[in-house]
């Protein structure tokens, strides 16, 4: 193995669909093609969004498409300690706070104005923890794979929530302390994920930890000009071997790989043979997005 090590880490929100296909499959490629490590990581996270079984589900869609992952599946259920810690030494430096606002007082405004940086406004109410995004690391800037030179002000996006009020750990603090301690160092996933990246890189200066290099894939539409998700009811993905081979041959194409059309139904095995083998991402076209067919 060398040092490559990325990982795939889905919300169980519900089934995988080609657009989770997508981002899996390069992930994996990017790996396999390094001779690296891909793990699989479940951002389970927030329970009211994970209905029980969609993980499960989850874990034999990727089986079935033979995207076979290194080491055991980490769970972030089971990382509350960590998310403390690090919630703890931001508030120690200066660069996490409690806020009582709600979304509906600041609708106003395009981001959060910052009305609890310098204490709560209405300490009667239930509190989330924010990020300084004005104190930190200003500007980021990064080079990613595929869209090249990145510079933004993170606090011209605003301070991102680190804690929810409910008590659970959002997103954005989460998936920075586990990369981190699974020794992350390539992250690939979709370009709707591009401004996101500033917050997690001014939160991995701050926590002292090492930032992994992107890439950012171009998203996948639907025939209704709309990305595919789950909030939009794309299709769930095939959970047996004979139904993923056109689908996995389908997502190929739509990373720009051009496999032959003689591989469109043979087994995954052979699909992903080839495609660890020719795996170029030079090949990916750096728009935002197009169309699911194209």
């Amino acid at each position: 193995m060398s040092a490559y090590r990325g990982r795939f880490a889905p919300t169980p929100s519900g089934p995988l669909h080609l657009g989770s296909l997508v981002a899996a499959l390069a992930s994996f490629l990017d790996a396999r093609r390094a001779r690296g490590r891909w793990g699989l990581r479940i951002e389970d996270v927030d329970p009211p969004r994970c209905p029980p079984g969609a993980a499960d589900a989850i874990l034999r869609q990727l089986e079935a498409f033979g995207l076979h992952w290194d080491g055991p599946v980490a769970w972030q259920s089971e990382r509350h300690d960590a998310y403390a810690a690090a919630l703890a030494r931001l508030e120690a430096l200066g660069l996490a706070y409690p806020c009582s606002c709600s979304r509906r007082q600041w609708r106003d405004h395009p981001v959060y104005p910052g009305w609890c940086r310098d204490g709560v406004r209405e300490p009667d109410k239930p509190r989330a923890w924010r990020l300084r995004s004005d104190l930190g690391l200003r500007p980021v800037r990064w080079e990613d794979r595929l869209f090249g030179p990145q510079a933004f002000d993170p606090a011209e996006l605003g301070d991102v929530v680190l804690r929810r009020k409910d008590g659970l750990w959002a997103y954005q603090l989460a998936v920075v302390v586990d990369d981190a301690d699974q020794g992350i160092n390539e992250v690939v996933r979709g370009a709707d994920l591009l401004d996101n990246t500033p917050w997690q890189r001014q939160l991995q200066h701050a926590l002292s930890l090492p930032a992994p290099r992107y890439l950012h894939l171009p998203l996948i539409l639907g025939d209704d000009g709309q990305k595919l998700s789950k909030q939009n009811l794309a299709p769930a993905l095939p959970d047996t071997e004979p139904e993923a081979r056109p689908l996995l041959h389908r997502a190929l194409a739509l990373l720009d790989q051009a496999p032959p059309a003689a591989l469109a139904g043979a087994p995954v095995d052979e699909q992903l043979a080839w495609a660890i083998d020719h795996w170029a991402p030079s090949r990916l076209r750096p728009a935002l997005a197009r169309g699911e067919d194209a």
